[in-house]
């Protein structure tokens, strides 16, 4: 399923909601985070593969609420709507006129999602955290997985050093393929409706009901 990829970036982007180190650095940012209620942002997602090369640019919008609900809504090259609620996800493809339903533990099954999703992630638990310094005026950080997955064997994070914020994050899976997705025009705590994180498949749309699946 493709919007697992997705998640995967989702899981260390949120993982920044609960971030401790002794590292000063680190420190900044879990205050900065422990202090955010929500935040919104643009997004471009970048897939490479390892092996042809090609690349699989996406944009759109995050909106997420604290403590794990989270709006993702692709807008290019087509429209995509993933939904991670409080215990149901909703990944709703308007063209297709498909929308596909899940448990959050049914998508989030390996220790450390399931950490991330509920924010009791700690990097140094599941992490070597090495910090590589400035790069293009980020502070680029790379995440080693004491457990890696096939899905993710490596993970970068490039910080803002003003806003102590993380701008970019790239995942690597098994294979070498790149999740790249990289953040602007960031809110911090706007005003958020509760309704963004709830979805109704509109009519006539098929619904694929994983929910049952054991």
């Amino acid at each position: 399923m493709r919007f697992r990829i997705l998640l995967l970036a989702i899981s260390v982007m949120l993982s920044f909601s609960s971030i401790a180190t002794a590292d000063e650095l680190t420190a900044e940012i879990q205050k900065t985070y422990d202090s955010i209620k929500t935040f919104s942002a643009d997004f471009t997602q970048t897939l490479t593969n390892a092996a042809s090369k090609e690349q699989d640019v996406r944009s759109g919008k995050i909106v997420f609420k604290q403590p794990s609900l989270l709006r993702w809504e692709s807008v290019k090259p087509e429209p995509e709507l993933l939904i991670v609620g409080e215990s149901i996800v909703w990944d709703y493809f308007p063209e297709d006129k498909l929308a596909l339903k899940y448990h959050t533990k049914q998508l989030f099954n390996s220790k450390t999602m399931i950490k991330f999703i509920s924010g009791q992630a700690k990097l140094e638990e599941d992490f070597v955290v090495e910090n590589q310094g400035d790069d293009n005026g980020l502070i680029k950080l790379k995440l080693m997985p004491l457990e890696p997955e096939t899905g993710m064997v490596l993970a970068y994070v490039w910080i803002d050093p003003e806003k102590k914020m993380m701008r970019k994050v790239l995942v690597v899976d098994f294979y070498g393929n790149g999740n790249e997705v990289y953040m602007s025009n960031i809110e911090i705590d706007p005003a958020v409706d509760g309704n963004q994180f709830q979805f109704s498949p509109p009519e006539g749309v098929e619904v694929e009901d994983n929910t049952k699946i054991k």
